[in-house]
């Protein structure tokens, strides 16, 4: 049986100085699909729920709340999606700020506000010098949605701004001081790449660490090709403070879109033998 997969490429809004890098992983991937012997269709994020996508396996970069929404819909009816939207909508800031907190990943302190309400926190209740305010659903669009301010004045104005672009939640978080390194990984595999973002003080660490730090915040919301970054401190102490689904993998493209085609095709494999299995154990009892 021919395994037919249908690709959802990343909306354009959603891929900020990413544009090309995130279209590039997805067709990488589809291509050596392809040559694993895959029928693949590509769609576009901004048609979801628009057109009929009649492959029962997806693997998807969609983002967006309106997309998301929609494949959830798909994944209740029994068709697999990689990653799943639910992963998708737990790496959204207002879900992962909690979500890996109470899972015990250490994760700086994070608050949620309503934008509308500047008078609900203030610099105090941190205990730190600065602090970053962050868009609270998807990853940053534009610049000024993660933004470093150094006094309640600026976070008010921050929120303000982010009330004004029609933004409800907003997530506020403490600084960590340290060398910020970003990795890459794809669950089920030998895949993990790290590099520092600013190295600094490139305080030496246990890279062990991390990798299992970042495979189990992925476990936890439920991804498997994945990213992120995580702050190195002055004790080698590591802090995840961003895990992102489906990554453009940019450093890594051509070692990661093998390694995510294999992990889609070797999962598309198991989802048409138990839709095999289960087509016989129907005609059986017929």
């Amino acid at each position: 049986m021919q395994i037919k997969l249908a690709g959802i490429k990343r909306q354009l809004d959603y891929s900020p100085n990413h544009i090309e890098n995130d279209s590039l992983i997805l067709m990488k991937t589809a291509e050596h699909l392809i040559s694993l012997g895959a029928v693949v269709s590509i769609y576009n994020e901004k048609d979801i729920g628009k057109i009929d996508i009649p492959e029962s396996m997806i693997f998807s970069m969609a983002q967006g709340e309106r997309a998301t929404q929609e494949l959830l819909k798909y994944e209740e009816d029994g068709r697999q999606i990689i990653n799943s939207p639910s992963s998708v909508k737990n790496c959204y800031r207002v879900n992962m700020t909690s979500l890996l907190p109470q899972s015990g990943v250490a994760f700086p302190k994070s608050i949620r506000v309503k934008t509308k309400d500047t008078n609900s926190v203030t610099f105090d209740e941190f205990g730190s010098r600065k602090i970053w305010v962050k868009l609270g659903d998807v990853h940053a669009v534009h610049r000024e949605d993660v933004t470093l301010v150094y006094s309640d004045a600026e976070m008010f104005i921050t929120l303000r701004e982010f009330e004004r672009r029609g933004i409800t939640d907003a997530i506020l978080q403490t600084h960590l001081d340290g060398d910020v390194v970003k990795f890459y990984a794809v669950r089920d595999t030998e895949l993990f790449h790290w590099y520092y973002l600013n190295g600094i003080n490139h305080t030496k660490f246990d890279i062990n660490k991390l990798r299992e730090m970042a495979k189990g915040s992925a476990e936890i919301l439920g991804l498997f090709i994945y990213g992120g970054d995580a702050v190195i401190a002055k004790d080698g102490s590591i802090s995840i403070i961003d895990i992102n689904d489906w990554p453009s993998f940019a450093p890594i493209r051509e070692q990661a879109s093998k390694q995510i085609a294999k992990l889609i095709f070797n999962k598309a494999e198991k989802y048409e033998y138990g839709l095999c299995n289960e087509t016989k154990i129907r005609f059986s009892q017929d």
